[in-house]
């Protein structure tokens, strides 16, 4: 079977876990990682080039770890993986997606008490012999817990940004079949949702059995569920199922709206439908009656909406929260697009706990067309992420400034990212956030506080006058960890009247703040800044992400801040804070 660049991924994060459970030499264990994170984020044809051995000059791949990837890439397997694998039981790998635990942990648990899966684990928690051990007090219990809960929970469900990989490849391989007319991804996918049950593939062709077989033998593929003359469904190695249904190219339009969704959007289409004489299912139109007159002509899914005298809706508005009545007003917002961006914000480098350096970092924005990028390292509070103390924060201000003398279409920005401890104080005086560009504050601790005392600890860093932005509003990890409680409410109401920012953090594990939000913002005038929290070039791309969620929340390029060009935004940031508008 093929491997795909994130199966290549997996297995080098994974030996990486295994090593540090060994107590193996650090360094080693972080060059695996870094290959893990290279892999992924390669913008060319990863898999190819490890196949023809072609890995020689790729940052963070030396040569160890290329042939490793060569014997990965050629024959779907890794030896030395699977020897470092066989040292273990099965279900202890589990074990690495509970908070709380890391590899020393895990290791004094199999070692002591013999606890080698999730099921195992809950025992020990539950009759109380796990508190034999050092560093599992009853606090500890208590978390643990509450994340094995978490993990059932969250057992059939897959982040976006962990999976657009595999659905890109396996859209093009259908896209290249010479039977395909049309094809598209469906579902919670098309729509840009952040959490996923499965991928829906839609195709048009005039040999649906063949489609649906051809679906069923791609190479991704772990198992077959079905595989049916017009629908197949197949699981994928991490556990993804994904669909095919096969329809003809009259049928498309209607089929690609239909599996879309939402279901509300859809029930609240129907509706409307019926009321124009239609019956609307995923096969067509069908009159109610027959004085109703023949079947309008629809060759795309704008057409659908069209007839029902309504503006196209795009799919990422799709969940009936207002959409309908909008295109039936003519009043459905220009969505912001990827091109709109001119650069971003809250970005880390070496000086703080980043892969790439100043230099590095300016170069990769540029290389995606950026204008501008600011860098916002750790302050010192977050001394596991080498937060910066003052005199290095303003020692870095001094490097910006020196490397921006060499650039005249491109500038870099200075910038934190500035704890909000837990009284809502920040990690730095004034008299040097006021020597910054901008402030990122976020918040890494004390998530417990209760809502009102978070909530008043966030708008008390809002109120100060060198704060920008709020970094990852409600704290969350998807699939991972939900997010502190905060009145999220009275945060936009904060942001408006202070004219604070609210980020968009666009790391596929956060999506902070959820696109529920956005629009209640937008309308009430908060501007957002679409920012990847890069910690490594190659996460500059988290910026499509943010993009989509953007649309999702209804906002348009006049909402985001980084759509402003270099010189639009180095006015915006220089007014006062009250100032400063759309």
């Amino acid at each position: 079977m093929a491997i795909s660049r994130d199966d290549i991924a997996a297995v080098l994060d994974e030996i990486a876990l295994l090593l540090e459970i060994k107590g193996e030499n650090p360094f080693k264990t972080r060059a695996y990682r870094n290959g893990a994170e290279t892999v992924r984020n390669f913008d060319g044809d990863i898999v190819a080039k490890a196949k023809e051995n072609d890995l020689d000059g790729i940052k963070g791949i030396g040569k160890a770890l290329q042939e490793k990837l060569h014997e990965l890439a050629s024959t779907g397997r890794l030896v030395f993986h699977e020897n470092l694998r066989g040292e273990f039981p099965e279900g202890l790998f589990d074990l690495f997606g509970i908070q709380g635990l890391g590899p020393k942990k895990v290791r004094a648990l199999y070692d002591k008490l013999g606890i080698d899966s999730i099921d195992s684990l809950k025992k020990a928690c539950t009759d109380g012999s796990i508190a034999e051990l050092p560093g599992f007090g009853k606090k500890s219990i208590e978390k643990l817990l509450e994340s094995i809960t978490l993990k059932e929970e969250f057992a059939d469900l897959f982040r976006l940004g962990d999976i657009y990989h595999i659905a890109d490849s396996m859209l093009e391989q259908l896209r290249q079949h010479p039977d395909t007319l049309r094809v598209e991804i469906a579902g919670s996918y098309r729509r840009s949702k952040e959490i996923l049950h499965d991928l829906d593939f839609l195709v048009a062709t005039p040999t649906p059995a063949k489609m649906t077989q051809y679906f069923s033998e791609l190479p991704e593929v772990a198992s077959v569920i079905v595989c049916g003359d017009t629908k197949a469904s197949i699981r994928l190695e991490n556990g993804l199922q994904c669909d095919l249904r096969a329809v003809s190219n009259s049928q498309f339009p209607f089929a690609l709206q239909y599996f879309s969704g939402s279901k509300e959007h859809n029930v609240a289409l129907r509706s409307r439908a019926l009321k124009h004489g239609w019956s609307l299912n995923e096969y067509g139109f069908t009159p109610k009656d027959k004085s109703t007159p023949g079947a309008p002509a629809v060759k795309e899914e704008a057409d659908i909406y069209r007839v029902l005298g309504l503006d196209h809706v795009p799919p990422e508005l799709r969940e009936n929260r207002g959409e309908i009545e909008a295109a039936e007003k003519g009043e459905l917002p220009r969505l912001i697009e990827l091109e709109n961006l001119r650069g971003t914000f809250h970005n880390h480098t070496t000086a703080s706990d980043g892969k790439n350096t100043l230099e590095e970092m300016a170069e990769a924005a540029r290389d995606h067309g950026l204008q501008y990028l600011g860098i916002s390292d750790h302050s010192k509070s977050q001394f596991q992420a080498n937060g910066l103390y003052a005199d290095r924060l303003l020692r870095q201000v001094e490097e910006i400034q020196k490397l921006n003398q060499g650039y005249d279409d491109f500038q870099l920005f200075s910038g934190t990212e500035v704890d909000i401890l837990k009284d809502g104080t920040l990690d730095f005086e004034d008299s040097v956030l006021e020597q910054l560009d901008y402030t990122v504050a976020s918040i890494h601790g004390s998530f417990q506080l209760p809502e009102k005392e978070m909530t008043e600890r966030i708008i008390r860093a809002m109120e100060n006058p060198h704060i920008t932005m709020i970094g990852h509003l409600t704290g969350r990890l998807l699939l991972r960890r939900n997010g502190y409680a905060v009145n999220v409410e009275k945060i936009i109401d904060c942001a408006a009247e202070t004219g604070t920012i609210i980020e968009l953090n666009c790391n596929p594990r956060r999506l902070d703040m959820d696109w529920r939000h956005w629009h209640r913002a937008r309308d009430k005038g908060v501007m957002t800044s679409i920012n990847p929290d890069a910690h490594s070039t190659e996460q500059l791309h988290y910026l499509a992400f943010g993009i989509r969620l953007a649309r999702k929340g209804w906002l348009r390029r006049e909402d985001v801040l980084n759509c402003m060009n270099l010189q639009e935004v180095k006015s915006w940031l220089a007014l006062p804070k009250d100032k400063r508008t759309k």
